[in-house]
């Protein structure tokens, strides 16, 4: 495995080139950050509900759709990411739930804070906290054989832009929003005096990873190989298609009563593993369409729209129940996500 210390990239390889990784089939951590910002969302949500996409296009500023879950959230080179790319079978990896996975890697980072003075430790399912706010956002996802480990160290955040960028009703509901991010999340310097230069601080987060993983070589330059796979990648993930794309609906009339005994639903749930989003489409008590979102994490991630279809033609009555034998027969993992949560939000 090796270490890539890539220090500032474009904000598109920012995301890229650990897209990019497992594909060539390669293990690694990559560090990085972005040299423009932008803004990111999950995997599973919709752009259009979750940013404000006519301020990003008006303003230049980027938006791009991970293969990673969780939620929306803006992106700049005060922050310094690490990616990790493993091999699901590799023996480092532990044999038991997502939280585990989450427990055992991030303690890379918590070390790193730690060693700047920061008490980081970690509350599932996936954040790293210091004195009770948030000090890192995190994810996983999985991309062929690997599984992928995203987060970052937050030097400095400018939660003004993250207010703005996001989609809300209206001014007084955007000041809630600053006053929320800035009372739960902090940074390196609104928690220590004197922060280290970048470069001691790539070189903290490269020791710390490989006290979990083991020695690395460092490597800093992308080869042709890496280099052609993400520019490969970028062809399909930079494009509006990806990342306006919506999940298919069937019928007509999404938020209207179309007739007596058919009902369209739109619910919110924010459950420990994140917020969910469900549009139900109800025929005389039965399901005959769902559309799922939201900023939560859920493996494997094309299973969602397999649990979706699941649904269809079951009874309001049975949502729960059902979406019980689908995570059982099916093996999947939502950390933080029970099928209770999911039904809170269906019909």
């Amino acid at each position: 495995m090796k270490l890539y210390k890539l220090g500032s990239v474009s904000w598109e390889d920012s995301q890229l080139l650990y897209h990019a990784l497992p594909r060539i089939g390669r293990e690694g951590v990559i560090l990085l950050s972005p040299a423009t910002p932008y803004i990111c969302i999950g995997y599973f949500q919709d752009a259009e509900q979750e940013v404000d996409m006519a301020y990003c296009r008006e303003n230049g500023i980027p938006v791009f759709r991970r293969e990673v879950g969780g939620g929306a959230v803006y992106l700049d080179g005060a922050q310094l990411f690490f990616q990790m790319v493993i091999r699901k079978d590799n023996p480092l990896v532990p044999q038991g739930t997502k939280l585990d996975f989450y427990r055992k890697f991030l303690q890379a980072p918590i070390n790193a804070y730690r060693a700047l003075g920061i008490p980081a430790e970690y509350r599932p399912v996936n954040d790293i906290v210091a004195n009770q706010r948030k000090v890192s956002g995190t994810g996983a996802a999985e991309i062929e054989d690997y599984y992928i480990l995203v987060g970052n160290l937050i030097v400095d955040f400018n939660y003004e832009m993250m207010a703005r960028l996001l989609k809300v009703p209206d001014e007084k509901f955007r000041d809630k929003v600053y006053k929320t991010i800035y009372d739960n999340l902090s940074t390196i310097k609104r928690e220590v005096e004197n922060v280290p230069p970048t470069d001691e601080l790539w070189t903290l987060m490269g020791d710390t990873f490989m006290e979990v993983l083991g020695p690395m070589e460092v490597q800093e330059t992308v080869d042709e190989e890496w280099r052609a796979k993400a520019d490969e990648l970028g062809e399909t993930l930079l494009t509006d298609e990806w990342l306006l794309r919506k999940r298919p609906t069937r019928g007509s009339g999404r938020s209207v009563r179309i007739r007596a005994g058919v009902d369209v639903h739109h619910k919110m749930y924010k459950a420990p593993g994140g917020l969910i989003r469900a549009t139900t489409h109800v025929e005389e008590g039965v399901i005959t369409h769902v559309d799922i979102s939201g900023d939560f994490f859920f493996f494997p991630r094309e299973k969602l729209n397999d649990l979706a279809a699941a649904l269809e033609g079951v009874s309001l009555a049975e949502v729960e129940p059902t979406l019980a034998r689908f995570y059982e027969t099916e093996g999947v993992e939502s950390p933080g996500v029970t099928p209770a949560d999911l039904a809170q939000v269906v019909g």
